[in-house]
């Protein structure tokens, strides 16, 4: 997989995730703790998105 299809990869899951964030907030009955581990994965997944697009990867 080349960096650009990669990078396009995460950048839709993070879009998807943040998706299921917004669905999850509008409905009082989501468990807290889904969320919160949902936004943990949408945070690690910008991270590494970072990274892949950081000049001085390692």
């Amino acid at each position: 997989m080349s960096l650009a299809s990669h990078l396009a990869e995460l950048q839709r899951k993070h879009g998807d995730i943040e998706r299921e964030i917004d669905e999850a907030l509008a409905h009082p009955s989501v468990d807290g703790l889904d969320i919160v581990k949902l936004k943990r994965r949408k945070l690690a997944i910008k991270d590494e998105i970072e990274k892949l697009k950081s000049p001085t990867r390692h």
